[in-house]
């Protein structure tokens, strides 16, 4: 039986299980029905999620920034999830689509979520977030080096910023260290070329590689302080998504290495 029905949604208490995020009161939120476009796989326990939203030009509207993220939720589920938009804005304003990688996470929201069809209704709120602040490491001339971080689906606000443009092809060392266990596990594999087209040197760190995998191993904090060059600290700009311990590790080496602390943008 699906667990989606088109009714009007009853009202739910907001929770975020996946981070230290503080819902929004209810009695202020605004959830907009919206229908399920499309499901695909994109890795092992990954999935791309397209939602259609071009009937609220309200909401798609609303997405002004790479990086920032919305609430979902379900009907009769208490667990609304926080999840990253990964499509650039552009994209809203052009098709009316939202896209987003999701985890499917055994007993989570994003679970029944991951398990929809095309056609049953969701509801979301508006795009929330400053997203990633690129005016702090612009302009291009100024900010010649930007190190980008990711670790698992904390790549779907990446690929939003890599997506909507921020000068990389003005850039001269724009580096992308993104981190999963195996190659299995490592969503947007079809999108490097056009990544690094676009002036991103993608350099992709497993775990937990197999016998053949000859690229960089361990964790990405590792792989990043064997690699570090960073040849001028005032230049340079950082941008990290992912899990916590990768992000903290990462920005104590970037602040060792004279990076300044306000030239490191996360998306919350």
């Amino acid at each position: 039986m699906s667990i989606l029905r088109r009714l009007p949604f009853p009202s739910l208490i907001p929770h975020h299980p996946f981070a230290t995020l503080a819902a929004l009161p209810q009695d202020i939120t605004v959830w907009t029905p919206s229908p399920i476009s499309s499901i695909e796989t994109a890795a092992d326990s990954l999935f791309h999620v397209t939602i259609d939203v071009s009937n609220s030009p309200d909401l798609a509207a609303s997405h002004t920034f790479p990086g920032q993220y919305l609430q979902l939720r379900l009907p009769d589920v208490d667990r609304p999830s926080f999840l990253a938009i990964a499509s650039p804005p552009s994209l809203a304003a052009s098709t009316g689509a939202f896209e987003f990688l999701v985890k499917s996470v055994a007993g989570s929201t994003a679970e029944l979520l991951c398990g929809l069809k095309k056609g049953d209704v969701v509801e979301l709120t508006q795009a929330m977030g400053n997203g990633f602040n690129i005016d702090r490491i612009d302009p291009p001339e100024d900010y010649p080096t930007v190190l980008i971080f990711a670790t698992g689906s904390g790549i779907s606000p990446i690929r939003s910023l890599i997506e909507s443009g921020f000068g990389a092809d003005k850039r001269s060392d724009v580096r992308l260290y993104y981190g999963a266990r195996n190659l299995r596990k490592m969503a947007y594999q079809d999108r490097f070329k056009d990544w690094e087209s676009s002036g991103v040197k993608i350099m992709p760190v497993l775990s937990q590689p197999d016998d053949s995998w000859t690229g960089e191993s361990g964790y990405v904090q590792a792989a990043f302080a064997r690699a570090k060059q960073i040849h001028s600290p005032k230049g340079t700009g950082a941008v990290i998504c992912g899990q916590r311990q990768m992000t903290e590790e990462v920005r104590s080496i970037l602040v060792a290495g004279g990076v300044l602390s306000e030239k490191i943008l996360k998306n919350f």
